[in-house]
């Protein structure tokens, strides 16, 4: 199928559609029959999703954008990592900028906060550095627009938010093995299990393995993931969760930056889709540990509180090698590639090593109460977090020929032999606070027409130096956030929201100062409708955001090498569209399309690597005459993307489309075989224009075996 096939295939099926939304999907075994008397076993059987709001409202009641990537989703289709998970959701952009960074955005702006389980973490730039696997997750779900109400501080992108899979109410596991491309081999297992007759305690634990080489040359990764929980019941009304994850992953031969593309005449260059800048002495390696603890006591049949304490801690160690065309304005020095002989990149190695550790406790209480004469709901909380990083680099031998001028790229990958390295000397302190307090509340002002309100005091600090720079800064904001909701008739519904932008900035001037916090306005309105028995759940959504002062790179670096940065006022608006559900008994769909225009300093050519047209595509089900084989296939098309390189000269991708697709087989009750087919048409692009980029994987394949007990 080409490009243009696939884009107007899901323009025309976008056109039958009223559109968007996402089924709630639902934790652990919702079939407890005989153990729902006990507390415990009703709250592991279902979860509502607290969506952008922290009330416990459905999916089509909140008057917000949000989309949902089931655990189910992500087996089909072979999504074991966060960045291929979030490839699956509507409206969200992953760029792979390079092979262990990447950055998420929706609506042409950067995701800057996550949650776990609803608990946000303190202020960040938003960057995931390696691949997260997804093995001990539930559902992500994806919260598009502002999310002031949710983390406190945010912009007009919207939050993700990992639910992590909990103990079910009944004995099970699986196991599961896996061979793919590039000699990629996986092992998982997951077993859960109640430890007392009456279910009142249960656990899980869940372990993946993956290692492999990959389509890039001398690029290899490895990855060991757990994650184990326990939950049950205390006294007659209280329920505890305790729960701890780790993961180490392990990448050799990486990139920091990626591909040149631009020859020095302004032709654009192509190369093989293995290339890569690396050299294989480099390396990233990291390792998270997670572990948190909730308590939830229900004070009567209406209200409850919940108490919850978040720890992480991250360690990075690095060897990396970085390989670009130098700005004139900076060496001195002539621009872009020689097309006759790909010389013209220069050489840049770099050691290091960071940790950062966080703390972060929250208390809520929400329930409902009635006034009007009808039922209404509210939530209060308060929250404290606690981070601190620190960073370390090791200098290498000026005289090694990994500095300077490069041999004609592409080059072998032990072209340049290793350097000499420094000791470690630290580089960089920060210390961030955050203090929150915020309530919601929905209220019913008819039987058809109910209002969300709510309200976010936020203060945030930070303290710390990073080389000759120190800082140490407090702000405070308070953020409103409100919607109506109106019912139409019993199956749809129309929205309209408006929440605050408020975000600090970890990003610096000319003059290596913080830049003052973004601000602005995110205004959205919507119909959600049900179809097919409440099997589908369609969404149509426009939105618009004024963010001001946003954080833009210049282009250009200060003494240290890093980007300068300077305040631009950004204007977002546009259209998203979804359909997630059942077609029939038989057939599961996902279809996304999100239109959208930015304008902003370089009017609407500002993030011109953000493209203005995405549409999304997931379509599952079983075959009738024979229910033992599944098939699936899924794809995501954009527009076109470009970006101006340090060589001054405008590298472009055109709008493409990846297509994949997956079949399977129960060849007994309780085993699966399944093939994936990634890429299946064999599309060659560059993954992103961000700050650098290179080419997407070629058509890969994967067989998988699963066995469930």
């Amino acid at each position: 199928m080409t490009t243009g096939t696939l884009a107007l295939a899901i323009g025309i099926a976008l056109a039958g559609l009223p559109l968007l939304a996402a089924a709630d999907a639902v934790s652990g075994d919702a079939s407890a029959t005989d153990l729902d008397a006990v507390l415990v076993v009703a709250h592991r059987a279902e979860r509502v999703s607290s969506g952008a709001t922290n009330l416990d409202l459905a999916i089509k009641d909140t008057p917000q954008s949000i989309s949902v990537v089931s655990s189910e989703q992500m087996r089909q289709f072979g999504a074991d990592s966060v960045n291929e998970a979030l490839k699956l959701a509507t409206g969200i952009q992953v760029d792979e900028w390079e092979t262990n960074r990447t950055s998420y955005s929706a609506r042409g702006f950067d995701i800057l906060n996550t949650q776990i389980d609803g608990v946000g973490l303190p202020n960040g730039w938003g960057i995931a550095t390696g691949a997260t696997d997804t093995f001990g997750y539930e559902k992500v779900e994806v919260i598009r627009g502002a999310n002031g109400l949710l983390t406190g501080v945010g912009n007009a992108a919207g939050t993700i938010n990992y639910v992590r899979k909990r103990p079910t109410n009944e004995r099970q596991g699986s196991l599961g093995v896996s061979y793919g491309s590039w000699g990629t081999t996986r092992a998982e297992v997951d077993y859960s299990t109640p430890f007392t007759a009456d279910g009142s305690w249960a656990g899980r634990v869940v372990a993946a393995h993956e290692d492999g080489d990959s389509w890039l040359r001398a690029n290899e990764n490895t990855r060991n993931h757990f994650y184990g929980v326990v939950d049950g019941q205390i006294g007659e009304n209280g329920t505890l969760t305790l729960g701890y994850s780790y993961q180490r992953a392990k990448s050799d031969g990486i990139m920091w930056g990626a591909l040149a593309f631009m020859n020095s005449d302004g032709t654009q260059r192509e190369w093989p889709t293995s290339a890569s800048t690396t050299q294989d002495w480099t390396y990233w390696n990291t390792t998270t540990h997670n572990a948190f603890a909730e308590y939830t006591h229900r004070l009567g049949a209406d209200w409850q509180l919940k108490a919850s304490y978040n720890y992480r801690r991250a360690t990075g160690d690095e060897k990396m090698f970085y390989a670009y065309l130098p700005d004139p304005d900076f060496d001195g020095i002539s621009i872009g590639l020689d097309p006759a002989t790909g010389l013209g990149l220069v050489g840049y190695p770099w050691g290091g090593s960071d940790k950062a550790t966080t703390h972060l406790g929250a208390v809520t209480l929400n329930g409902h109460f009635q006034l009007f004469g009808r039922d209404q709901e509210a939530m209060l909380g308060v929250s404290l977090a606690r981070s601190e990083s620190n960073s370390w680099e090791r200098s290498a031998d000026f005289s090694s020929p990994a500095w300077g001028a490069l041999p004609a790229f592409p080059y072998a990958p032990d072209a340049l032999p290793e350097p000499d390295w420094s000791d470690s000397a630290q580089y960089s302190m920060l210390n961030q606070h955050l203090k929150r307090a915020y309530g919601a509340t929905r209220i019913a002002l008819s039987d058809r027409l109910k209002a969300v309100v709510g309200a976010n005091y936020a203060q945030y600090r930070r303290d710390g130096w990073s080389y000759d720079l120190t800082f140490d800064q407090t702000t405070s904001h308070t953020s409103p956030y409100g919607g109506l909701t109106f019912d139409f008739n019993e199956h749809v519904l129309g929205y309209v929201s408006y929440s605050d932008i408020y975000q600090p900035q970890d990003q610096v001037d000319a003059n290596d100062r913080y830049l003052d916090a973004s601000k602005g306005v995110n205004y959205e309105a919507g119909i959600k409708a049900d179809w097919l028995d409440q099997r589908l759940l369609t969404t149509l959504a426009v939105f618009k955001a004024d963010q001001d002062g946003l954080a833009t790179p210049t282009g250009q670096y200060n003494q240290y090498g890093q980007s300068i940065y300077a305040p631009v006022d950004v204007r977002s608006k546009g259209v998203e569209l979804e359909a997630v559900g059942k077609l029939g008994d038989n057939l599961d769909l996902v279809l996304g399309y999100t239109a959208l225009k930015l304008d902003g300093l370089n009017g609407s050519d500002t993030y011109s690597w953000v493209p203005r047209r995405t549409a999304n595509l997931l379509l599952s089900g079983r075959l009738p005459a024979c229910e033992a084989l599944s098939l699936g296939v899924g794809g995501r098309w954009q527009s076109v993307i470009s970006n101006v390189e340090s060589s001054g000269y405008r590298v472009r991708q055109d709008s493409y489309a990846v297509l994949n697709a997956f079949a399977a087989w129960d060849f007994l009750p309780n085993a699966t075989l399944q093939l994936n087919a990634n890429n299946i048409t064999g599309e060659k692009y560059i993954n992103t224009l961000r700050y650098s980029g290179y080419y997407g994987a070629p058509r890969n394949y994967t067989l998988s075996l699963n066995w469930r007990f």
